[in-house]
């Protein structure tokens, strides 16, 4: 697939400088890249084209593609093999909780089932956390999980809206547990969680029941009540199943 935007725009003007559209051009190449990986037209274990002919297929000089290949290699998605070429890496080494990298994985990811393994991995630390947080949380910090709570219920058929502000409610709830691992991993999953919230809440009939449970679990919180914010995590998380495998099914190719 060739990008629209040709190779000329790689080299410099007469003033010397690049142009603005290069970082342009080279992310529509990484993203074309990444799309053909994704998509299997480059399998695992296999070797990329050589850099002259991906110039040809997708119009961009040999800095262009170097550069691509460079952030792919970042993700975990190519390895460069000195004297070699660059190798394909199997699913299993790919950054897969990067934001870039979901994007560019787009409506496969529920081919790849990795909404499921963030779900189960939600499953394993959101009802601890929450428990956690109950007892540690400041004032301050059930505030702000409160906030993204009347963010959610304000947000009313806006689902864009409504996804950041869960995100916002599930990330402050792992910070307010006050377990430095799971402080950690609150921005390291945020991407994924993103992705499965934005799921499920799209193929949710209605968000009320959602929306009632996460005010429960504030309120837990602010009654230092940690067996119920315990509780309430499991509930949100058995509703996200629901509305996943929701998901899944209406993204499965007919049978």
């Amino acid at each position: 697939m060739e990008i629209s935007v040709q190779g000329r725009h790689d080299q410099p003007t007469d003033s010397g400088s690049t142009p603005s559209r290069r970082p342009r051009v080279q992310k529509d190449v990484t993203r074309a890249l990444a799309a053909d990986i994704c998509g299997e037209n480059y399998p695992a274990g296999s070797y990329l084209p050589r850099e002259n002919d991906l110039c040809e297929r997708y119009g961009v000089s040999r800095t262009v593609i170097r550069e691509s290949l460079k952030i792919l290699e970042s993700k975990g998605l190519v390895r460069g093999r000195s004297r070699v070429g660059t190798v394909v890496c199997s699913k299993d080494e790919w950054n897969i909780l990067d934001q870039q990298v979901l994007e560019w994985i787009g409506d496969r990811i529920f081919q790849f089932d990795l909404l499921n393994c963030i779900l189960e991995a939600r499953r394993a630390i959101e009802p601890v956390a929450a428990e956690l947080a109950a007892r540690r949380a400041t004032v301050q910090e059930i505030a702000e999980i409160e906030r993204a709570w009347q963010q959610m219920r304000d947000a009313e058929g806006d689902l864009a809206k409504f996804t950041a502000a869960d995100v916002a409610f599930h990330e402050s709830l792992l910070k307010a547990s006050h377990n430095q691992v799971f402080q950690q991993l609150a921005s390291i999953i945020q991407a994924g969680l993103k992705f499965s919230l934005q799921a499920s809440n799209e193929a949710a009939d209605t968000r009320g029941g959602a929306v009632e449970i996460h005010r429960q679990l504030v309120e837990a919180l602010r009654m230092r009540d940690a067996t119920a914010a315990r509780d309430c995590s499991w509930q949100l998380l058995d509703l996200a199943a629901r509305d996943l495998a929701l998901a899944v099914e209406r993204h499965s190719p007919p049978a």
